[in-house]
């Protein structure tokens, strides 16, 4: 399957459940350099990429935190605000400037409640980006840390 109809919510969600988050959201400028989250920090909102790119990465201890994955365009940043105990798994930087809708994870899990049609889809969506971003971090981590990398062509 192609990881752009996974991870965009152009392409994952239909366009009835998208107009009705995006009533929720709220339009924000990060500035470059500016960290979105750290690992093991509590999971409160997340965004959605309007424009510019958000690295993620992974603490190593006694190493430099990898890069996991570069997050671009109409992409999910941030996806353990939907899954208890709502904290970071990863960690996210802004590599450029980026404009994003930012939602309310509180605010977006009382509407899927009210509507379990739409949380459901939502659901899905955020469960295939973490499927997709756990497997991303672990071939990154094979790569970087295994003896012959993860056997894949890159």
């Amino acid at each position: 399957m192609n990881t752009t109809s996974i991870t965009r919510m152009t392409q994952a969600l239909p366009s009835a459940y998208r107009a009705r988050l995006l009533r929720v959201a709220r339009d924000v400028t990060i500035r470059q350099g500016t960290r979105l989250f750290e690992e093991g920090a509590r999971a409160d909102r997340f965004w959605i990429v309007r424009t510019g790119t958000v690295t993620l990465d992974m603490h190593v201890p006694g190493r430099r935190s990898p890069v996991i994955e570069t997050i671009g365009f109409d992409e999910l940043v941030g996806w353990s605000w939907l899954f208890p105990p709502y904290v970071w798994q990863l960690g996210a930087e802004a590599t450029t400037q980026v404009r994003a809708y930012e939602f309310d994870a509180t605010a977006v899990r009382l509407m899927c409640e009210d509507d379990p049609q739409l949380g459901s889809a939502v659901g899905q969506w955020v469960g295939k980006v973490l499927a997709h971003r756990l497997q991303s971090a672990r071939v990154r981590l094979l790569d970087l840390y295994a003896p012959y990398g993860s056997g894949s062509a890159r």
